[in-house]
C-alpha cells in the first residue's frame, strides 16, 4: 500500500512552519522559523512585520522540507494549511502557498483550523491516544475545554469569555517588566516565588459554568502593583509572577476535573503554548493520577505553534471526506 504524505503549512501569527507527516503519524520534518528575537523588541508581536517575515520564510522552508526528507513535489498527496484563526495578513501567506502549490502541482488542498491542530499535536506525541477524551486547549489567544468523541468530532463545553490564559501571561509579564514572551519567563521567575505570597482571585464564573475568564485575574495584579508602587513599597517580582501562575493554573485545573468527574471519561490531553508551562501539567498529572485517568501532553516543540499538527488536523479531516476548493479563504475569527 502507497504510503501518504501530508505537507502542513502553519502562519497564523508570528511563527513560519513547514512539516511533511507520513501515513497517520509519524512526522518526517517539522521546520519553524521563529520571530520571537523581532517582536520582543516591540513588548509583543506586530502584525505587518509578522506577514512581511513569513513571505520571507515560507518559500525556502518549503523547499527545505523536500531536500530533508528526500521527497518531490509529485510525492505530496495532501497540503494542509490553517485557514484560522489568527493574524490576517499572516495567515494570506500561507494560504496563498498552499493554493500556488496545489494549483501548480495538481495537489488536493485542506483549510484547516489551527485549533483543532493544538487538539491533534496529541495524537503526534501519544500514538496510543484516541477518542473519546477531555482537551483543555490553552493558548496565547484561546482556552476551550472540549469533549473529543472522535477524531473529527468535537464539542465545545467551555471558552475564554474576554482574555485568554496566555494573554494575561503576556500582560502581567509586560507588568512586571519582563518582556515578551511571557508565558516561559512567568514559568521560570515563579520557580523562585511563594504562590500563596499573594491571595489573588479565583475566577470560576457562575455556578456549574467550564468558561473561563482572567481579564478579572489580570487587573487585580495591575491594581496590585500599582498599589504598591504608590506607597513606594518594594515588589517582589518573584511572589507575584508564583502567585498569578497559582491562580491561572487552580482554575484550569478545577475546571478540568470537575468536567472529567461530570462525563466519567478517564483521559485528558492539553495542548497549545500554555501545556509547555510546568506548573500546569505538574498540577494536572498530580490531579489526575488521584483519579486514575490518563493525562497526555504534547512535546514542547507541538505545544507552540508548528506545521506539524496542522498536517495532522488536515489528514484526519480529508479522511473524513472534507475537502477545500481554489476560493479557500482566511478565518481570522475562527472557532474551534
Amino acid at each position: 500500500m502507497k504510503d501518504f504524505y501530508t505537507m502542513g503549512i502553519e502562519t497564523s501569527c508570528d511563527d513560519s512552519s513547514v512539516a511533511i507527516l507520513k501515513n497517520d503519524r509519524e512526522v518526517l520534518c517539522n521546520l519553524i522559523s521563529s520571530q520571537i528575537d523581532i517582536h520582543k523588541i516591540f513588548g509583543g508581536v506586530v502584525p505587518e512585520i509578522a506577514s512581511r517575515k513569513h513571505l520571507e520564510a515560507i518559500n525556502p522552508l518549503i523547499e527545505k522540507a523536500l531536500m530533508d526528507t528526500g521527497l518531490s513535489y509529485d510525492d505530496i498527496d495532501l497540503i494542509s494549511v490553517t485557514k484560522g484563526p489568527g493574524l490576517i495578513g499572516s495567515l494570506l501567506v500561507g494560504i496563498s502557498a498552499a493554493k500556488a502549490l496545489s494549483l501548480s502541482t495538481n495537489t488536493p488542498m485542506i483549510g484547516t483550523n489551527h485549533m483543532q491542530g493544538h487538539i491533534c499535536a496529541n495524537y503526534l506525541s501519544n500514538k496510543k491516544l484516541k477518542p473519546p477524551f477531555i482537551s483543555l486547549v490553552v493558548s496565547g489567544g484561546h482556552t476551550y475545554l472540549v469533549r473529543v468523541d472522535d477524531y473529527t468530532d468535537y464539542e465545545i463545553i467551555g471558552q475564554t469569555r474576554d482574555d485568554a490564559a496566555g494573554e494575561s501571561y503576556d500582560k502581567v509579564a509586560r507588568a512586571i517588566g519582563l518582556g515578551y514572551p511571557g508565558g516561559p519567563k512567568i514559568d521560570k521567575l515563579s520557580k523562585e516565588g511563594d504562590k500563596e505570597a499573594i491571595d489573588f482571585p479565583r475566577v470560576m464564573l457562575e455556578k456549574d459554568s467550564y468558561d473561563f475568564s482572567f481579564s478579572g485575574l489580570k487587573t487585580s495584579v495591575l491594581n496590585y502593583l500599582n498599589q504598591k508602587s504608590q506607597k513606594n513599597e518594594e515588589i517582589n517580582k518573584a511572589d507575584v509572577a508564583a502567585s498569578f501562575q497559582e491562580a491561572v493554573v487552580d482554575v484550569l485545573v478545577a475546571k478540568s476535573m470537575r468536567l472529567l468527574d461530570e462525563t466519567g471519561l478517564k483521559t485528558l490531553a492539553v495542548s497549545g503554548g500554555v501545556a509547555a508551562n510546568s506548573r500546569l501539567k505538574e498540577r494536572l498529572k498530580e490531579e489526575c493520577d488521584k483519579r486514575d485517568i490518563r493525562f497526555y501532553n504534547p512535546d514542547i516543540i507541538l505545544c507552540t505553534d508548528n506545521a506539524a499538527m496542522i498536517a495532522m488536523a488536515g489528514y484526519l479531516n480529508y479522511k473524513a471526506g472534507e475537502r477545500s476548493d481554489s476560493y479557500l479563504k482566511v478565518y481570522p475569527n475562527l472557532g474551534l
